[in-house]
């Protein structure tokens, strides 16, 4: 499999690419978190943490996910940041 990684640009910042029919769900149980996703999403998280990765993105830089841009509905949100 192959994913093209969009290359960062201080000025447009991180461009994020879903696979399209993507679904994912956070949840907790107990001490747990739970992260659920078909195939498609689980590509789309690898191409925004390879995405995230990248050495030009600055630390402090993050992704937010949540029920009203991209996670399923009743999910947790998720920041995942670079340090």
């Amino acid at each position: 499999m192959e994913i093209d990684i969009p290359e960062y640009n201080v000025n447009t910042g991180l461009r994020l690419c879903w696979s399209e029919g993507y679904s994912i769900k956070i949840s907790a149980n107990d001490n747990d978190v739970i992260l659920s996703a078909n195939r498609n999403g689980l590509v789309s998280l690898a191409n925004h943490l390879l995405n995230l990765a990248q050495a030009e993105v600055p630390c402090g830089t993050h992704i937010h996910l949540d029920e009203y841009n991209s996670l399923e509905y009743g999910s947790f949100d998720l920041i995942v940041e670079k340090i």
